[in-house]
């Protein structure tokens, strides 16, 4: 369990720092057809908006890989799987209504 939360760690670390890019404004690390129709006026904003959801997916890379460094039963990991599934869900939901919201949709 130690090396997968490690990886977890790792992903965690690098997506965190695009998360901080991407808050501060670079919004150009986001696929151009992700923001066609985001107006230059709300860039800002959606670009700190798009930054909540990315951290959130490294909140939960960050508490899954602590929950599985701590689970030396099958229980445990089981659990760091959920809690891992679940917090993708909600940041992919959360990303999902900010394109909607900014871009319209999806793409």
């Amino acid at each position: 369990m130690i090396a997968y939360s490690i990886i977890l760690f790792a992903v965690a670390i690098l997506i965190l720092a695009f998360g901080i890019s991407i808050y501060m404004g670079n919004t150009k690390l986001i696929h151009d057809y992700h923001q066609t129709n985001v107006k230059e006026s709300q860039r800002q904003e959606y670009g700190r908006s798009f930054a909540k959801g990315i951290f959130a997916i490294c909140a939960t890379l960050i508490i899954s890989g602590i929950i599985a460094l701590f689970s030396k039963e099958s229980q445990l990991f089981k659990v760091s799987l959920i809690v891992l599934l679940a917090g993708l869900i909600v940041s992919i939901t959360v990303i999902v209504k900010v394109q909607k919201k900014y871009n319209g949709g999806l793409f």
